[in-house]
């Protein structure tokens, strides 16, 4: 059976995605690096729509910075883009646990374990992407169970617009297994029903994750002998 030309032009928009997110996070792409559509029209042999479409996606998880006349380009980072995105993270996230506290079923505890269960399992394997991808279903329980839409649909916004910074933090050496360790602790948080507790696992573990990234990037840049005044991760 042929595949249908539109589940053909989902695979492809996929593959693009994923191919230009691994370059960024493994550093083949570089901050202020241009992205080019002939080039990748030309791999794939496909038209430009799709990669146009790619691109709007990347831009809207903090990948790419579309400029008129110029083109996509890897969008550069700063540690003020880190800290900034944590802070925000933390009270909301924080303030989401701590309501959750309250409304978590027996139920939804046992759903946060066996979630853990399997993170563990990937943090073992050192599988970041599927580790990421089911890390957020994890945070998307006690979210949920917050019981507010408008809180739930801010954090989500800001999560989506910050995907990079996330997966890049989880992908650092030990921090899937850290993660893994924080989350053991939101649980028994949870289990007790205790609200402050909550808040200050999500809100500790949050800076341990801008932490690790700031430091993995002032490390890459010593590593290549560059300053604040010649480092593309500095806008």
């Amino acid at each position: 059976m042929r595949r249908k030309p539109i589940e053909r032009h989902q695979t492809l928009r996929e593959k693009i995605l994923e191919t230009i997110r691994d370059a960024i996070l493994k550093g083949t792409l570089k901050p202020g690096e241009r992205v080019s559509e002939p080039d990748l029209a030309e791999r794939f042999g496909i038209s430009r729509t799709p990669i146009r479409e790619a691109f709007r996606q990347l831009e809207s998880e903090g990948y790419l910075k579309v400029i008129p006349r110029k083109g996509a380009v890897v969008a550069s980072l700063s540690e003020r883009d880190i800290e900034e995105f944590y802070a925000i993270k933390i009270i909301l996230e924080g303030f989401a646990a701590k309501m959750a506290a309250e409304n978590l079923t027996d139920k939804d505890i046992e759903r946060l374990e066996s979630i853990n269960e399997r993170l563990q399992k990937m943090a073992d394997e050192g599988d970041v992407k599927k580790f990421f991808r089911v890390h957020n279903e994890f945070h998307e329980v006690f979210i949920k169970a917050a019981g507010n839409e408008k809180l739930s649909e801010m954090i989500n916004q800001l999560v989506m617009k910050f995907k990079r910074l996330r997966l890049a933090s989880l992908s650092q050496p030990g921090r899937m297994e850290g993660s893994v360790e924080e989350h053991r602790n939101m649980i028994r948080a949870f289990k007790n029903h205790d609200g402050e507790s909550a808040d200050g696992m999500v809100r500790h573990a949050a800076t341990i994750g801008a932490d690790v990234l700031i430091q993995s990037m002032k490390q890459t840049d010593l590593a290549e002998g560059k300053t604040t005044d010649d480092v593309p991760w500095v806008e």
